[in-house]
């Protein structure tokens, strides 16, 4: 057991990640934007996909929290 001694910790060197291996994550991620996007801004109007109304009572607060107007 030493006293007043420390040896010093050697810094990580940053790993650098190649655009290939990012590219399906980002493509990934812009589609998943896009369909919430589309949910919370379109969906139960003039383009929905789906029939009733729980999409548009579940994202109905987030709509005007962003400014979307759905009535």
């Amino acid at each position: 057991m030493s006293h007043g001694f420390s040896s010093p910790i050697p810094a990580a060197a940053p790993v650098a990640i190649p655009v290939r291996a990012l590219l399906p994550w980002a493509i990934f991620g812009l589609i998943l934007s896009a369909m919430l996007l589309y949910f919370v801004g379109a969906e139960q109007g003039a383009t929905a996909l789906l029939s009733g109304h729980a999409v548009h009572e579940f994202v109905h607060d987030g709509r005007h929290l962003l400014g979307f107007p759905c009535h």
